[in-house]
């Protein structure tokens, strides 16, 4: 064959697969066949069909995956701008606006509403028959309290799994809570008290903004980019004067954007807060739902003071029901220990021996690659389904991990108003403003790709979609008529 015509079949291979793709026959995340299984199917030279997937590269239109394959890309989208918070602490007033959302998204747990993997995604099975055998080697797990600090074996497998990401941690710096909230919770009792101002990324998590509330604490809301995270010189203005009691960050795939700082960011921070004697809490639950093949080390792993609480938690990872999280809290550690005694005293023990089994029988490990692939092809699938059904303008954060997409809609749109439209039919998400302390971001918002991919999942999208189309076509007067009797922020 000469070179011409096989220059000429590559770049028509190339231009078919390109055409599957325009036409949403192949989508973003799909997996396209190996190299030899098209070589059969068309009939063509291996060589061939290497060309084609290297001029596909090249074009951006598909990317290589160490020991998976090729896979259609996700389009590059700009990604929402950096906030501009204001300068000044915000007392925090979150309670009215959740309840209203708790209200509009009752029994729509899943979808695109709450940060959560669908109830199929976790190894339910799995974890009831080490729950059975638990209790069937020790049958007073039930009728006894436990420790304060949670199992030893629990505390020893957390302490190991930290190690591959650099913790240095044994049981004894390790402290079991009832989820991550808890963990929070107790982290900021140890190192705050009512009145302290706290900074916070912003967006930020609106159940972290709930506690601030229910603690009487103020938040500094510094800017933060979609993609790389905190702004570091922002954060150093602002704790110059002493004036910051804490600061609460999610370096790994944070809420809402899915921001991922760098290492080198992560190490600066650590170094800067240390310097200040600002103690840093650290919130590391998403960073186990990480893209690639290495997870992302957390600011802990940079820690020589124990000025860094750092708080993990199960629940998203393993089983929302059974509620075990834990906190590294460093040199609050006596404080902290203290607290949990007051606050619930244990964590219950069947859950803590169940999770200590599964992470000890290398369970928690193949479950999380699956449930790593399927937040991938989630992702991927959200984003693909965006692009097709949003209006022009619409960008939206493609984090490199985690499961939820920060997504700025058109100057005109309102979410809070949104929420009530979709609502009525049974669609929900987050809206904007409950991520701000100053009921920032109005025309935001956050969705979660939580759910098996379905038929469904996209007719709520494309409808989520055509809603925002309608409401951008709506009067200004009416736009805000609706956002104010949804929530009222006065």
């Amino acid at each position: 064959m000469s070179n011409e015509r096989a220059a000429t079949l590559y770049v028509a291979l190339a231009d078919e697969i390109a055409a599957q793709m325009a036409t949403g026959t192949l989508r973003a995340g799909d997996k396209l066949p190996s190299l030899r299984e098209l070589r059969d199917k068309r009939g063509v030279s291996l060589s061939t069909v290497t060309e084609a997937f290297r001029l596909l590269e090249d074009r951006g239109l598909i990317e290589a995956r160490p020991q998976s394959g090729f896979f259609v890309r996700h389009k590059l989208v700009e990604p929402p701008p950096t906030s501009r918070p204001s300068t000044e602490p915000a007392a925090v007033t979150v309670n009215r606006r959740l309840w209203d959302y708790l209200q509009l998204t009752r029994g729509k747990q899943h979808g695109f509403c709450y940060a959560v993997m669908a109830p199929e995604c976790f190894p339910n099975s799995q974890l009831q028959k080490l729950m059975n055998e638990a209790l069937r080697r020790s049958p007073t797990l039930l009728s006894e309290y436990g420790g304060t600090r949670g199992l030893e074996v629990l505390r020893r497998q957390v302490a190991r799994h930290a190690m591959e990401w650099g913790g240095r941690l044994s049981a004894d710096d390790v402290q079991i809570t009832a989820g991550g909230i808890e963990a929070l919770n107790l982290a900021l009792r140890a190192t705050t008290q009512p009145g302290d101002v706290v900074a916070v990324e912003s967006p930020t998590y609106f159940g972290l903004l709930q506690l601030f509330e229910s603690m009487g604490l103020k938040a500094l809301e510094i800017p933060t980019d979609p993609e790389h995270g905190i702004s570091l010189p922002a954060l150093e203005l602002a704790t110059r004067d002493g004036g910051v009691a804490a600061c609460v960050l999610m370096p790994n795939f944070s809420n809402p954007t899915g921001s991922l700082m760098s290492d080198t960011a992560k190490q600066q921070l650590v170094r800067l807060l240390a310097e200040r004697q600002v103690p840093l809490i650290e919130d590391d639950i998403y960073g186990e739902f990480y893209q690639g093949r290495e997870r992302p080390r957390p600011a802990k792993a940079f820690d020589e003071t124990g000025n860094v609480l750092y708080v993990a938690s199960y629940t998203k990872l393993v089983a929302p029901g059974m509620r075990v999280g834990w906190i590294a809290p460093g040199r609050y550690r006596s404080r902290v220990e203290i607290l949990k005694y007051i606050n619930t005293f244990s964590t219950p023990a069947i859950t803590q021996a169940t999770l200590a089994r599964f992470l000890e029988s290398g369970g928690y490990d193949h479950h999380m690659r699956r449930l790593r692939k399927l937040c991938n092809n989630q992702l991927a699938r959200l984003n693909d389904g965006l692009d097709r059904y949003f209006p022009a303008g619409t960008r939206w954060t493609q984090p490199k991990g985690g499961y939820l997409c920060w997504v700025e809609l058109p100057q005109g749109a309102d979410s809070t108003a949104l929420l009530r439209q979709s609502a009525d039919e049974g669609i929900s998400f987050a809206p904007g403003p409950l991520f701000s302390a100053r009921h920032a971001y109005r025309n935001y918002l956050r969705l979660c790709a939580g759910e098996p991919w379905s038929d469904r999942v996209e007719t709520r999208l494309r409808r989520l979609g055509e809603l925002v189309h309608r409401q951008l076509d709506a009067t200004p007067a009416k736009l805000s008529s609706d956002s104010h009797a949804l929530f009222e922020l006065g």
